[in-house]
């Protein structure tokens, strides 16, 4: 039983910066890939950042070099550090996981191959 529960969300101005944390629970056996996703309103929900099945990150271009993932030795937790914030990075932000001994690799911004989802943090960046 795979829970993730996302905190850290808020409200800042243009070029600020949060930091998002997940808290991992349950997923224990065998490999996993990770990753944090978006969705604004009327918006698709899109990938931001993930690791690979070989442990690799990959960034959206959208905020590559902006943000930042990272997660505790003992991959419990999953932190997203967003700086230089923009009005267009508003959305709720959701931390994802794949099924354990799922391999993902190139297909690593695919919604469809993380099975488990946590309730979403809300991010809302003014001008």
């Amino acid at each position: 039983q795979v829970q993730l529960v996302e905190s850290g969300g808020g409200s800042v101005q243009a070029g600020g910066s949060l930091r998002l944390s997940c808290a991992v629970s349950g997923y224990n056996y065998g490999s996993y890939c990770m990753g944090w996703f978006r969705q604004a309103p009327g918006k698709q929900r899109e990938a931001v950042a993930a690791f690979d099945s070989t442990g690799s990150l990959s960034y959206a271009d959208s905020v590559n070099g902006r943000f930042a993932v990272s997660r505790d030795n003992f991959k419990t937790t999953l932190y997203l550090q967003m700086n230089s914030l923009k009005p267009e990075d508003t959305a709720m932000y959701y931390c994802a996981a794949a099924a354990p001994g799922l391999w993902i690799g190139s297909g690593w911004s695919r919604t469809e191959l993380y099975a488990y989802w946590g309730q979403g943090t809300q991010v809302t960046v003014s001008s």
